[in-house]
């Protein structure tokens, strides 16, 4: 009777405690390469929330576009569909001007000025993303751009006539300027793209390069570092409003560490891939300083149409820049 009366006991208070608290999995879109050091500190940050949480929050992540195509990420996650992402934000400029500023030449020039940017410009993005439906986690810059090429580039008159990458408005107006045929190419396709002729040059990152195998399909690189583009983890609003207030901390948390450890693997990840590629047999340069000239000249106007455009934005924006 005794045993009995303890069982029973038992099976009250569990009862009364009710179940225990299941743990929430979120599938997370990035459009990036398994070995980029993106992925890789998404992957730390996705272990950060597990840990921080107590398990209450399991993020899994899908790379290298498996889940969403780059350009839909942003709308996926805003929609619910998946409810965290990371996206290259200036692939959306064509939606707002505030969202391509870190891709327009010259604008902000080495990781000092890519960050002043990003302060900049981080309250006018967290009000046009809540609008949407979302919420700015964390941001990573990329490393400063280089010019890739089958044939050395000494002038800007040697790029007339060539197809070049674009993989947002910037950059096909860059292209545009430049004398060449602005062409949309993901990052993951860009061999291919080189490999059959659809494209023929490229302004993009050293970690770029490396993840795409840039020796295979060009020869030359030309470290210009005229911009440095940005990725943003994204989460939508109402997917994060529904964890508890511990594990919405644990979350921010993971964020900020992210976000400082993503900076500093920035550098890091520039300066071996830069190694890398001319380990690999690529001719690393430096542009002279009269194509420097040139090639601001050329980007003055877009800076200019940037700052109209983001109007009043813009021009704060622009003005703590000076």
């Amino acid at each position: 009777m005794k045993r009995r009366n303890l069982l029973l006991a038992a099976a009250l208070a569990a009862v009364l405690a009710g179940p225990a608290a299941a743990a929430t999995k979120w599938n997370m879109a990035t459009g990036f390469a398994e070995g980029n050091f993106h992925t890789k500190n998404v992957r730390a940050f996705a272990e950060d929330v597990k840990r921080l949480s107590n398990g209450q929050l399991e993020i899994v992540v899908h790379s290298s576009m498996t889940l969403y195509r780059q350009p839909e990420i942003k709308r996926a996650v805003s929609t619910g569909q998946v409810p965290i992402g990371e996206i290259l934000l200036s692939v959306y400029g064509n939606e707002d001007p505030m969202f391509e500023a870190d891709s327009i030449p010259f604008l902000a020039v080495g990781y000092d000025q890519a960050m002043q940017l990003y302060k900049a410009q981080k309250p006018f993005l967290e009000k046009r993303f809540e609008k949407s439906g979302l919420m700015l986690l964390y941001s990573v810059a990329w490393p400063g751009t280089a010019l890739y090429s089958k044939t050395p580039m000494k002038q800007v008159a040697d790029l007339k006539g060539l197809k070049m990458r674009a993989y947002n408005s910037a950059t096909a107006r860059l292209a545009e300027r430049l004398g060449t045929t602005p062409t949309t190419v993901e990052s993951v396709e860009v061999p291919q793209a080189f490999s059959t002729g659809v494209i023929q040059a490229m302004i993009t990152s050293p970690t770029t390069g490396v993840d795409t195998h840039a020796w295979e399909y060009v020869k030359h690189y030309l470290d210009l570092r005229a911009w440095h583009n940005k990725n943003f983890v994204i989460v939508n609003r109402n997917a994060f409003n529904k964890l508890d207030a511990k594990t919405q901390a644990a979350v921010k948390e993971a964020a900020a560490l992210a976000e400082v450890r993503g900076w500093k693997a920035s550098q890091d990840a520039g300066a071996a891939a830069e190694k890398t590629l001319a380990a690999k047999g690529l001719t690393i340069t430096q542009p002279s300083e009269q194509m420097l000239r040139d090639l601001r000249a050329v980007a003055r106007p877009m800076i200019d149409e940037w700052i109209k455009k983001a109007g009043p934005d813009g021009a704060e924006v622009a003005k703590k820049l000076e």
